[in-house]
């Protein structure tokens, strides 16, 4: 069974509630989807804090992620609110801490894809999920995108190649329909990209070899590995 990792932060509901819909496609899939959040920065920035309090509560009974979580996925889903364009900071706080699995090469077995909401059509959805792919490459994991093959991402609310895009028109868990429908293909597409890719590591050896912590220990004494 194929494990995936659906990794977010929401500003006022819109991510959460794409996040919560992979969960539910990703076992519909017939994977087993584990629903994470990141954690929060000391001083976030706040637009509509009832909206921010209300996901709080949504939420509170979400895990936050760790690189354990990483580690124990075959698939890994992040999604992120727009900020200036670029990914929010508690994302990108996480990503930056990803080093000591990503480094010695842990998530290169990895199929990963991005989803993102934004207040407008064109609010920053696209230059957020490529934003995040950059950080992906190095992983050394596999970009996993919509495409633009299937019907539902001919519609007006979608229409993104890269990720999943909402639009929420600075309302609070304003998603639309299209967009939920959006979010499912692109799991069932990660599930299966992941399956197919587990299946062929089975029936290969790898010739790589990847930096391994001792040697980045060794290299770097003052950074915990741990």
């Amino acid at each position: 069974m194929i494990k995936v990792a659906i990794i977010f932060h929401s500003r006022s509901g819109n991510v959460f509630k794409l996040a919560a819909a992979a969960a539910a496609a990703a076992e519909k899939a017939g994977a087993e989807p584990r629903l994470l959040k990141v954690g929060e920065l000391p001083d976030p920035m706040v637009l509509d804090k009832e909206a921010y309090d209300s996901v709080g509560t949504a939420t509170a009974d979400v895990p936050v992620a760790t690189l354990d979580d990483l580690l124990w996925a075959d698939a890994i889903m992040i999604g992120s609110p727009v900020h200036f364009g670029l990914p929010a900071p508690q994302i990108l706080n996480f990503i930056d801490h990803s080093g000591p699995v990503a480094i010695p090469g842990k998530l290169v077995d990895k199929a990963v894809t991005v989803f993102a909401s934004g207040s407008a059509a064109h609010a920053g959805q696209q230059t957020t999920i490529l934003a995040l792919h950059n950080a992906v490459c190095h992983w050394g994991s596999l970009i996993v995108p919509n495409g633009s093959s299937v019907e539902i991402l001919a519609s007006e609310h979608n229409g993104s190649p890269y990720g999943t895009c909402s639009i929420s028109r600075h309302l609070a868990s304003e998603v639309h329909e299209d967009n939920l429908r959006a979010i499912e293909h692109q799991t069932q597409r990660l599930v299966e990209v992941a399956t197919a890719y587990g299946i062929g590591l089975r029936q290969t050896e790898s010739a790589i070899k990847y930096v391994g912590l001792e040697d980045l220990a060794r290299k770097f004494p003052h950074l915990s590995m741990d």
